[in-house]
């Protein structure tokens, strides 16, 4: 990979080593690509863990990776009545990032990709047809830097590639994620087969909360978007409602999380987003990592193609595609957060429609296949005139 008169060459530099940023090392690096790696040590990002039977097949995620097998949900109403809506067959995966994203780097190592600790500095343009990448190898190490035909961003909301490479980025909507992880609590009071999501605007006037089981430990979570908002006192609240207060704390990771695809993922040359850096965490739900992963395989095809031809007009195809398969959903759940999330009354109702069998089938149908489900129109009729009737409280929650 050396180039003796200059910095290394690569294919590819990708930035960021999370879900999407591991996978697109992956896919180019088993393509035949020059890639580099770069992740910043350290750092896990906060995140319930939950992971669909879609993702499990198309990433082929080993048993041994999954701390839970979640087979049941319960949706809490600020009133504190609640909704449990059974999986049925099947069950939703729970992996701990700690564990998993590490394991995704590995993954790309051993496809032959380049895996280096880095802080990614600046792009410079020094060659024609080269972007100069600077590092700094560790926080407070030395200085570094390689050359690629193409950067691959996936560096998280808070992209540096993003901010410095892509108009508009700095503008992204988000909401700030929070979660503590703890000691399963003793006794048979914890369920570790279900995950529990509080609509309750004292632990989140925008989002949600949620106690979701990893095995041995359990994630207590929340988000806002709401400036002055205390996500640790939210957290702080629910523990204390719910007897987690008393389980040992291992670990607090916080994090911005965006909410709505950038309009554009690529600069038109050289520099393409994938992940939370392109904006693909789903609005309503906050799921992030099937979406981030099938980013980053749909950016190394669109990168693939450009490092074929040289068209920069192949990097807005990773965009193109994903939208095409899920800019639907991602409308349909931020019409859903606007619509339910804006207060306690809406809330209380939100949680009354989940009782619905017909909401339950496809809500689980649509998330453990990432599919709208067309196949049940009248079951859709049904819903949209359940939602209008609580919308507008013709009838009581």
């Amino acid at each position: 990979m050396a180039n003796h008169d200059g910095p290394e060459l690569f294919d590819v530099v990708v930035v960021g080593g999370g879900p999407a940023g591991a996978t697109a090392a992956t896919d180019l690096a088993a393509g035949g690509r020059r890639v580099l790696l770069l992740d910043k040590a350290g750092r896990i990002k906060p995140c319930g863990g939950a992971i669909p039977p879609r993702l499990i097949r198309d990433f082929a995620i080993p048993d041994a990776l999954l701390v839970a097998r979640i087979r049941s949900a319960r949706m809490v109403a600020p009133s504190a009545r609640h909704v449990d809506m059974p999986v049925g067959d099947g069950f939703v995966g729970m992996v701990d990032r700690e564990h998993f994203d590490p394991f995704l780097r590995e993954r790309a190592g051993s496809a032959g990709a380049e895996v280096r600790d880095g802080l990614f500095e600046r792009i410079e343009r020094e060659t024609p047809g080269l972007a100069t990448v600077h590092y700094r190898q560790g926080k407070g190490g030395a200085a570094r830097c390689v050359q690629a035909r193409l950067v691959i961003g996936a560096d998280g909301a808070t992209s540096s590639v993003g901010r410095a490479e892509i108009p508009g980025h700095a503008r992204m909507r988000q909401v700030f994620a929070y979660h503590e992880i703890v000691r399963r609590p003793a006794g048979e009071g914890h369920d570790g087969a279900r995950c529990d999501v509080y609509y309750q605007g004292r632990l989140s006037p925008d989002f949600y909360a949620w106690i979701f089981p990893h095995g041995e430990t359990v994630s207590v979570g929340t988000g806002s978007a709401r400036k002055g908002f205390s996500l640790r006192g939210a957290i702080r609240d629910l523990r204390a409602g719910t007897g987690l207060d008393a389980c040992e704390t291992l670990r607090r990771e916080g994090a911005p999380l965006p909410l709505k695809p950038l309009r554009h993922w690529d600069n038109g040359r050289d520099v393409l987003l994938a992940g939370d850096a392109a904006g693909v965490v789903a609005p309503a739900s906050g799921e992030g990592i099937y979406y981030a992963m099938l980013g980053g395989r749909l950016a190394a095809e669109a990168a693939g193609a450009f490092l074929a031809t040289g068209d920069a007009r192949s990097l807005a195809l990773a965009r193109k595609r994903f939208m095409r398969l899920h800019g639907r959903v991602f409308w349909v759940l931020g019409m859903m957060q606007w619509v339910w999330y804006r207060s306690d009354g809406l809330r209380e109702r939100f949680v009354s429609i989940c009782k619905d069998k017909d909401v339950q089938q496809l809500t689980w149908d649509a998330y453990m296949n990432k599919e709208l489900v067309r196949a049940k129109p009248a079951a859709h009729v049904r819903i949209f005139f359940k939602d209008l009737a609580h919308l507008f409280r013709w009838v009581s929650p």
